[in-house]
């Protein structure tokens, strides 16, 4: 059974999901740890429950949920999962630190691609791979159906969605993910967002203003 640990970091506000089983093993999606110190953090909190970190996943490659990604690497030797189609936004990630006074060394070890309906495996807990572009062009969730939550990246929001004005975006695109690949999971199914609380499938096909 996965354990679902957030921490929110750099001026962004960025959510950080750390998944560990009885095991003691651990992935970490989408690390935004961008100052040491918040690097610090997520290192105690790996010691101190003895985890091994064995995997690290990217929902989509914004700056923000990439800063971590070189520091994961040197520190546990986990290469980098992503969908190949987010390749280009990895490679232009450190041009938008630049823009937005957020510098940083980008992630430059081996890439693992990611595909729509593949599955990563963390013991026996499984974790569905759901294809949702539009806020960037290749958004990717991870379902873990038998825990019936959802790691959302920028997709989906609490009454709200991912921006659509960033390279890759697509608004008409997001929403159709939205509404095909993600509200035909059961409204129970928890959304463990990119940024800020977290939701339910079923709130959203609620109260959701963008898809009303």
């Amino acid at each position: 059974m996965l354990k679902v640990k957030v921490f929110t970091f750099s001026p962004i506000q960025e959510n950080t999901y750390v998944l560990y089983n009885e095991d003691k093993k651990a992935i970490i999606i989408d690390p935004g740890c961008y100052f040491p110190a918040e690097q610090e953090q997520l290192l105690q909190f790996i010691q101190s429950n003895d985890l091994e970190v064995v995997k690290l996943l990217n929902t989509h490659c914004h700056l923000d949920h990439v800063f971590g990604n070189k520091w994961v690497y040197d520190t546990f030797k986990t290469p980098l999962h992503i969908h190949p189609d987010e390749e280009a936004m990895l490679k232009m990630a450190p041009l938008s630190g630049d823009k937005w006074g957020l510098p940083f060394e980008n992630y430059q070890g081996p890439l693992q691609f990611l595909h729509p309906g593949d599955t990563v495996l963390l013991g026996n807990d499984a974790l569905k791979v759901i294809f949702a572009p539009g806020h960037s062009p290749a958004s990717i969730c991870f379902y873990s159906e038998s825990q019936t939550f959802l790691i959302g990246g920028d997709v989906l929001f609490r009454e709200s969605i991912g921006r659509t004005d960033l390279p890759g975006g697509n608004h008409a695109l997001l929403l159709q993910s939205i509404r095909n690949n993600l509200f035909v999971l059961p409204d129970e199914v928890k959304v463990f967002p990119g940024h800020g609380l977290t939701t339910t499938i079923g709130y959203e096909k609620r109260n959701n203003p963008f898809l009303q």
